[in-house]
């Protein structure tokens, strides 16, 4: 129980441990209206240890545009649990090191941070795609240099 439930628990509220493994997908696919846009999330299930290579390769297939600002939260949940996997500060210390990656812990059955860490990520998602456009609606540029040294013709006033 894991992404499925943290995404019901975003998307309708809900908590259910009757969840089938989802075998074979390790990511789940959403789309949710925020700030009326509708924005598709995409959560992956990795191991904290895999983390540092599922980024560097999925930095590589999706070829973002800036790579370095990509909007990347990382999630840990479960926090409900007494037996952690990771802490909250080897897991803080890495999204720092990856240029303060935001982190969440949430809990799907308890609710905890789950609308924060979702709202975060969707929020960064609109806010790169909002640069993005402001970027391509200048045209080319053009470049404003001095003429001064250039000789001029007619009067000189």
């Amino acid at each position: 129980v894991g992404k499925t439930s943290l995404m019901n628990q975003y998307v309708n509220k809900k908590f259910s441990n009757q969840y089938k493994a989802t075998i074979g997908a390790d990511f789940l696919t959403k789309e949710v209206m925020v700030e009326d846009r509708l924005v598709t999330m995409q959560l992956t299930q990795t191991t904290f240890r895999s983390l540092d290579s599922w980024r560097d390769e999925f930095l590589i297939q999706a070829s973002p545009r800036d790579p370095e600002h990509f909007p990347f939260v990382v999630i840990g949940n479960k926090i409900d649990l007494e037996n952690r996997a990771v802490s909250a500060k080897r897991a803080q210390g890495w999204c720092h090191t990856k240029g303060e990656i935001p982190y969440f812990e949430t809990s799907a059955k308890e609710a905890i941070n789950v609308e924060q860490a979702f709202q975060t990520v969707a929020k960064n998602a609109l806010a790169q795609e909002t640069e993005v456009e402001l970027y391509n609606e200048f045209p080319d540029q053009i470049k404003i240099t001095s003429d001064q040294n250039k000789p001029r013709e007619g009067c000189g006033c």
